[in-house]
């Protein structure tokens, strides 16, 4: 039987069905401060500590300014790249020695063909030592202020089956996992009425009216595209989203370290939005770059098709409103390709001149959206922006692709590289589409514009650039 009381907030009991009321710890602190650094504490805790810890000994018994300048930011990037500096619910430390140790020593490897293996290796293991005794002293501090009510993070139970209470009644019995129940978000009403929040729908407006620093998704009365339109309406906000498996007594493929847990219950973690905050800017700053570099290299190849364009007649630019993202319209424009016609979803091959036919086959057509890229009006990767008629339908008719908005448009995406474009599934384009956003990160903008410039060179080198003075055909 679940427990038949629990108020929000963390004021008062939980009341099991075996009739006896479960204490919870004293009063916690509510102020804005703490409200603050109870939301940093898990995202800057272990990267301060880990580089305060590496300079440090880098300065003891480091051979060298410039070796430290090259160990401690190795190290650095090797723990979060092996998700080291996200802050466990559960705290244990342990678990946590062989990857500190691999991050701590690897970087050291290359320096084995100049130097004594011996003094290099005490530097690992005395790095790996100083990090867990660090760790080991924060979870402790850490620990001891959740106990007081200090730091507690404000978290929200989408789901109200009989595990949700369960976990609830877990959080409320140990406030050292940092974690204070606020209440529940259901349709079907399995929790107390005073701790049902709201609608699961209404969970952005719960986030920020209760100012949540995570959701724990249970088993609430939603369907799997519903639940997942609502989570990805919640990736923006810095909060962190778990997911409590139906099947949590099996052991899951996912390593026990990237796990988190709730007194024997595992948490999956979903990966966090990564073009939020300092990915978006690293995005616009790759934008600006690489944009400015392949305009100022292909503007004479642009001026030559512009040139052979102007020289049939007619306007050399097909301009055509399309939504880039956020519901934001922007005028592409393309190299015109067709004598006439062309105002449908797609162009009949008859419409296009025989320099537009190849121009649409190598892609140059999209030259000019070079200068949208810069100007920040879309983005070198991204979703293709569609036509607003076409997006309003699209919308309504394919499950998820009003999600894909929610990254600006690009000249080129993960759907593209892998084929998706022109006469195919838009389903599945907005399938690529949607993954290229939830696992975004620089590399993989690296590689789908390498793939990219590949599948055009590809296209150039399979057909022949027509005469600049050829007929229609």
């Amino acid at each position: 039987m679940s427990p038949t009381k629990l108020v929000a907030h963390g004021r008062e009991v939980i009341e099991p069905s075996g009739g006896t009321s479960v204490p919870v710890s004293g009063g916690f602190d509510d102020s804005v401060a703490n409200r603050r650094f109870a939301r940093l504490s898990p995202v800057l805790t272990l990267p301060l500590l880990d580089t305060f810890a590496l300079t440090v000994l880098v300065l003891s018994v480091g051979p060298s300014v410039r070796f430290g300048a090259y160990y401690v930011p190795a190290v650095l990037v090797l723990l979060a790249a092996e998700g080291q500096h996200r802050l466990r619910i559960c705290l244990r430390v342990g678990e946590q020695v062989p990857r500190v140790a691999t991050a701590a020593t690897l970087p050291l490897v290359v320096l084995l063909p100049w130097g004594p293996a011996g003094p290099i290796a005490l530097l690992g293991l005395l790095a790996t030592a100083v990090i867990i005794v660090l760790r080991s002293t924060a979870c402790q501090v850490l620990r001891v202020l959740h106990r007081r009510g200090r730091l507690l993070q404000p978290v929200v139970l989408l789901g109200a089956d009989p595990r949700a209470v369960e976990i609830a009644e877990l959080l409320e019995r140990h406030p050292e996992l940092g974690l204070r129940p606020c209440g529940f978000l259901d349709r079907l009403g399995g929790a107390p009425a005073e701790s049902l929040l709201a609608d699961p729908s209404e969970l952005p407006e719960v986030i920020v009216r209760h100012g949540i620093a995570r959701v724990l998704v249970c088993d609430p009365a939603m369907s799997e595209a519903e639940l997942t339109s609502l989570l990805r309406s919640c990736r923006s906000s810095a909060v962190d989203v778990c997911l409590v498996p139906r099947l949590a007594e099996l052991g899951m493929a996912v390593p026990h370290g990237r796990l988190d847990e709730v007194w024997g219950i595992p948490l999956v973690p979903l990966r966090r939005w990564g073009c939020a905050g300092p990915g978006a800017c690293a995005k616009r700053v790759f934008d600006l770059l690489m944009g400015a570099v392949l305009v100022t290299v292909t503007a004479p190849v642009t001026l030559l098709l512009a040139g052979a364009i102007r020289l049939r007649g007619g306007a050399v630019f097909f301009r055509q409103l399309r939504v880039t993202g956020t519901g934001a319209m922007t005028s592409v424009v393309k190299l015109r390709t067709v004598d006439s016609g062309g105002g449908g979803w797609s162009v009949s091959p008859q419409h296009c001149t025989r320099l537009g036919r190849w121009l649409r086959v190598t892609h140059f057509d999209e030259l000019p959206q070079l200068v949208h890229v810069v100007r920040a009006e879309m983005s070198l990767v991204g979703p293709r922006p569609e036509r607003p008629r076409y997006a309003e339908r699209f919308a309504r008719e394919i499950p998820h692709y009003a999600d894909r908005h929610r990254m600006l448009g690009g000249m080129t995406g993960w759907a593209q590289v892998h084929g998706l474009h022109g006469d195919t599934s838009i389903a599945e384009r907005a399938r690529f589409d949607n993954q290229y956003i939830e696992y975004w990160s620089p590399w993989l903008d690296v590689v789908i514009v390498m793939r990219t410039l590949m599948i055009v060179a590809g296209a150039v080198l399979r057909c022949r650039a027509p005469a600049v003075g050829g007929g229609k055909r």
